[in-house]
């Protein structure tokens, strides 16, 4: 099981591309800004792509969505429940940071925790981290945990955006996410990937040495 990442020049929102040698089979998360070196990596490897799983419905992170699904209609596109509102006004997210409008696309199913996902044998465990936007959505497979926009390296996604709260991100990194094994390695939305046992030390929100008054 080997996890690529690919990493567009607009936005810089992280995809990445789960995928086994021995099967073929592949699982994207995320897809904006990489449709083009993602696709030419699916054909080179001879891969079959079967879902796209998005950890958040925000602009930079589903730009791509609709291309793949033309490119691959058998893919289904799943999507957090709680940001059902974000993708129903998709349309108006972009007018309101004034970039280029995304393409509408079909989701082809609403999670959460209750909902089960798998890639190949291995369950993608659905872990519901609310607070970027109220359906925000982290996924972890075996000691890999996909963190979307919740957790950075040694930073947290912001919280002042429509459905955000700082609360709620609070909770899901200090009593979801940091429950987690020190040796998850966490696939990040943004920037550098990081693990867990670094963040729970040196996050500057809610690491061990972040400010008492966070």
């Amino acid at each position: 099981m080997i996890i690529k990442k690919f990493i567009p020049r607009e936005f810089a929102a992280n995809n990445y591309l789960l995928y086994d040698d021995n099967s073929k089979n592949a699982v994207l998360f995320d897809c904006a800004g990489s449709f083009d070196e993602i696709t030419k990596f699916i054909s080179d490897n001879n891969l079959n792509l079967q879902k796209i799983i998005i950890t958040h419905i925000h602009f930079d992170h589903v730009t791509d969505c609709a291309a793949f699904k033309k490119k691959y209609p058998e893919v289904k596109i799943l999507i957090p429940k709680d940001d059902k509102i974000m993708y129903d006004n998709l349309t108006m997210q972009c007018d309101l940071f004034g970039v280029r409008r995304v393409e509408p696309f079909i989701a082809d199913e609403f999670i959460d925790e209750n909902s089960k996902i798998y890639f190949d044998d291995k369950e993608i465990k659905i872990i519901s981290t609310p607070g970027h936007s109220k359906g925000s959505t982290c996924y972890l497979i075996e000691d890999n945990l996909i963190s979307g926009d919740t957790l950075f390296f040694e930073e947290i996604g912001r919280c002042d955006l429509p459905t955000g709260s700082f609360s709620d991100i609070s909770n899901s990194i200090k009593n979801k996410l940091f429950l987690l094994d020190d040796n998850v390695k966490v696939f990040t939305g943004h920037g550098d990937n990081t693990t867990m046992g670094h963040e729970k030390e040196f996050n500057a929100y809610f690491g061990k040495n972040a400010s008492p008054l966070v």
